[in-house]
């Protein structure tokens, strides 16, 4: 059973101008286009096909927004790094990315998406300047914790929380056996009953 049985889609933007009404708290998912976002997304709403998967990285080409319940919203941010697009598809998305991080007051945290094996890359680190410019909290998934040996995965984890330096909270987690579900959520439910 979902925590959100009205969790539903919006709208997808491809311009400021088309995002929805900047009223409630939202929190924003952000992720490299092979860090397994939508996967993360669908485990912590528990609803399947929530936010579609695919088999080719980079779908997320807009910026998605969902209803999770009334007056709280998720918004699923455009992932790249193995999506195939052109420098001014690129260039577009940081300025839409900037523009959203900027404008949105009901911005109240972002869930970032990061493979494990991975870490840290350019991609998230400016994701994190642009929350950090508006002094967004941010959480980090360290997803396809299931592809590495435990003290693997423990390592991986201690190199992440030593770059950050405290500037995020950090955590384990697995779409394929649910680990870190429950801590995710109450990360995202701790963002989503921030004051507005």
């Amino acid at each position: 059973m979902s925590q959100y049985p009205e969790a539903r889609f919006i709208t997808s933007a491809n311009a400021t101008k088309q995002f929805v009404p900047d009223t409630g708290v939202e929190v924003a998912v952000a992720g490299r286009s092979n860090a397994g976002k939508s996967s993360a997304i669908n485990i912590i709403v528990n609803r399947r096909q929530f936010a579609r998967t695919s088999k080719t990285p980079g779908r997320t080409q807009l910026v998605n927004f969902f209803d999770l319940r009334p007056g709280q919203r998720l918004v699923d941010l455009p992932g790249y790094g193995f999506a195939r697009v052109s420098d001014a598809k690129r260039e577009h998305w940081g300025e839409l990315l900037s523009d959203y991080f900027r404008v949105r007051e009901s911005l109240k945290g972002l869930l970032m998406i990061v493979d494990i094996r991975r870490q840290l890359k350019d991609y998230d680190r400016q994701m994190m300047a642009f929350a950090e410019e508006v002094n967004l909290p941010i959480h980090i998934l360290l997803t396809k914790a299931d592809k590495l040996k435990k003290g693997q995965a423990a390592k991986a984890l201690l190199e992440v929380k030593k770059e950050l330096h405290g500037r995020a909270t950090v955590q384990q987690f697995s779409a394929l056996t649910r680990h870190g579900e429950d801590a995710a959520r109450e990360m995202l439910e701790q963002f989503l009953t921030a004051s507005p």
